[in-house]
């Protein structure tokens, strides 16, 4: 969320104070993720912006350290099918232990995909809900807001009632509110809950149960799909043999219309 560089590796205390060499990236910054869950999208109806929204399945990737100076929490979102920026369905939460301050990321801002389908409010919920549970009196680092979304009123709309659903505060430096910035006083200010009709975490055992409650539903598609095959095929054979009895009658029919008009004639 904030514009603000991801922390840094301490800089050697001789180096030159005007120096414009760009500061390494932490040692965490592309950390893998080391645990996963199963995501599932509820459907919602057609959105006139974000059109179709069916049912989805994704995966959550999730990779925490804790240090001496620095604690980080990364979640990472993969859709199936699909291959995203390395920067989208990204959240980092960094604490600064020396500060005593949190700070969201990534660098350019929280972005999600599919978009409106309530993934990024449950990132920010579990990123907050970390948060609270190790540094509920840490301060929150605010900052500036993508202006990406600026110009579309209804992302700019859902983006801020999402933001303010979690807590935050956000304000506009500009008549036009093109410069959206973002606030909150403390983590314990702010909210770990997120939609729950439409994101929901699936456990490993309930994602089997749901794989196998679909292959028995298969299994019965299956034997009644058979059952309807072989009455198709059976109304098919009798078709067949009415056609042919029909014929016979009509046939038979002619015939003997014919044999009494050449007897009225003889």
């Amino acid at each position: 969320m904030s514009e603000n560089p991801a922390p840094a590796a301490q800089a050697p205390e001789d180096a030159a104070a005007g120096s414009e060499t760009p500061a390494a990236p932490h040692p965490w910054s592309e950390l893998p993720a080391e645990q996963f869950s199963l995501l599932r999208l509820a459907p919602l109806p057609v959105d006139r912006e974000t059109g179709p929204r069916p049912l989805r399945f994704v995966q959550l990737g999730r990779v925490e350290r804790n240090a001496k100076d620095l604690s980080l929490l990364r979640l990472t979102v993969q859709v199936p099918g699909q291959r995203l920026h390395r920067q989208q369905n990204l959240l980092e939460v960094w604490a600064d232990h020396q500060r005593k301050e949190i700070r969201f990321g990534p660098d350019k801002g929280l972005s999600v995909e599919p978009a409106n389908r309530g993934l990024g409010r449950f990132l920010m919920a579990q990123g907050i809900a970390w948060a609270r549970k190790h540094f509920a009196h840490y301060q929150v680092e605010g900052g500036a807001l993508p202006t990406k979304d600026n110009f579309n009123e209804a992302a700019r709309e859902r983006r801020d009632h999402a933001l303010k659903a979690q807590g935050f505060t956000i304000e506009y430096s500009d008549p036009l509110q093109l410069k959206p910035f973002y606030s909150a006083p403390r983590v314990s200010s702010l909210h770990g809950d997120w939609q729950a009709e439409k994101v929901q975490i699936i456990e490993l055992l309930d994602a089997a149960a749901m794989l196998q409650q679909a292959d028995q539903n298969l299994q019965e598609q299956s034997v009644k799909l058979r059952k309807l095959e072989d009455r198709v095929d059976r109304l098919k054979r009798e078709d067949t043999g009415l056609r042919f009895t029909i014929t016979c009658l009509i046939a038979f029919s002619l015939f003997q219309a014919g044999l009494l008009i050449w007897i009225a004639t003889r």
